[in-house]
């Protein structure tokens, strides 16, 4: 559904996104994921068509975004993070405008416009006035507009900023229905949105890819790995075998229960292969009791990303701002 092929995006002497690629298949929930000024914005800008590339090539289910623009935006459903609205409409005429423009047939509008509302969970406010609504709310009239053509593909730009938990939870919902229905391209903030919502992740940095893949998979390419032990062993001796082995970064005692020691030993990623074996082998040789031996969970998401997105240097706090005559392409 969506193809993106070395993608670049320059903004005078800055490049905003370098030389980026990927593809989001036909019913998939994708979560984009990176910093702040990472390029995610102006890649969904690109994507949807409001902004032309410096260099590269967009798909959209099948169709070149350059050559076949307008075919290709018919197919998208988009959701910017500052969603624009008519604020001295009300929301159900706002809809009904929006769904005249993106060419919805006339007898179907009503029918359209009806679904939207529900799914986006906003059709208690259907004829209150758009300029009186709280921001979260505005939000989800945001997401009902992306849904009111019914487009197989849509591009959601921090689609929860503003809402509270419970409807938080409610755009999830509706994303999480969507899948297989729709293609989704979702940008958040929020991980834990990501890992509940997607089933594949793309994270960038200074406006290039630097991982993606099912959320699982990302977890265990994570920083590191650990196992916790159980041993009756005396501490000191212990402890000396665990850190020799080679690759161990850290040990930490975590208590002593009943005369059991409980130990948590970590490695680099570089390092995190067999890390049970090795430690097994270790206590074997020094002569060491071991009662218990686990892995530990792997590293969230949240570690991931930090680990793949976090530098020494100053990142821009946002993305540059649009030039004025690409904003009106």
């Amino acid at each position: 559904m969506i193809e993106v092929e070395h993608l670049s995006k320059s903004y005078g002497a800055r490049r905003a996104v370098e030389d980026l690629s990927f593809s989001v298949k036909k019913g998939e929930v994708v979560g984009f994921l990176g910093p702040n000024g990472a390029g995610k914005s102006t890649t969904l800008r690109m994507l949807t068509g409001f902004l032309p590339p410096t260099a590269g090539r967009i798909r959209i289910d099948g169709l070149d975004m350059l050559s076949e623009p307008v075919e290709a935006k018919k197919r998208i459903g988009y959701m910017p993070e500052a969603c624009p609205l008519y604020g001295e409409m009300r929301v159900e005429e706002y809809l009904r405008y929006r769904a005249e423009l993106k060419g919805v047939a006339g007898r179907n509008i009503g029918a359209r416009v009806g679904a939207a509302l529900e799914m986006a969970s906003v059709k208690e406010v259907a004829g209150r006035i758009i300029g009186q609504l709280s921001k979260g709310t505005r939000q989800r009239v945001g997401l009902a507009d992306a849904l009111v053509s019914d487009p197989p593909l849509l591009v959601l730009d921090e689609p929860t900023a503003g809402l509270d938990p419970n409807q938080i939870r409610q755009v999830r919902d509706v994303i999480k229905g969507l899948a297989g229905q729709k293609t989704v391209l979702l940008s958040t903030h929020i991980l834990p949105e990501v890992e509940a919502s997607c089933g594949r992740v793309v994270i960038i940095h200074r406006g290039k890819l630097v991982r993606e893949g099912a959320p699982d998979r990302i977890r265990s390419m994570g920083p590191g790995a650990s196992v916790m032990l159980v041993s009756r062993s005396a501490e000191e001796p212990l402890l000396h075998a665990l850190r020799a082995i080679e690759g161990v970064t850290e040990v930490t005692v975590r208590d002593r229960v009943d005369g059991a020691l409980r130990c948590e030993v970590h490695t680099s990623s570089e390092e995190r292969e067999e890390l049970g074996e090795r430690v097994f082998e270790a206590l074997a040789k020094a002569g060491l009791s071991l009662r218990e031996l686990r892995e530990v969970k792997g590293a969230s998401l949240e570690d991931v990303f930090s680990a793949l997105t976090t530098t020494d240097h100053a990142q821009p706090a946002e993305e540059p701002s649009v030039p004025a005559e690409e904003a009106k392409s």
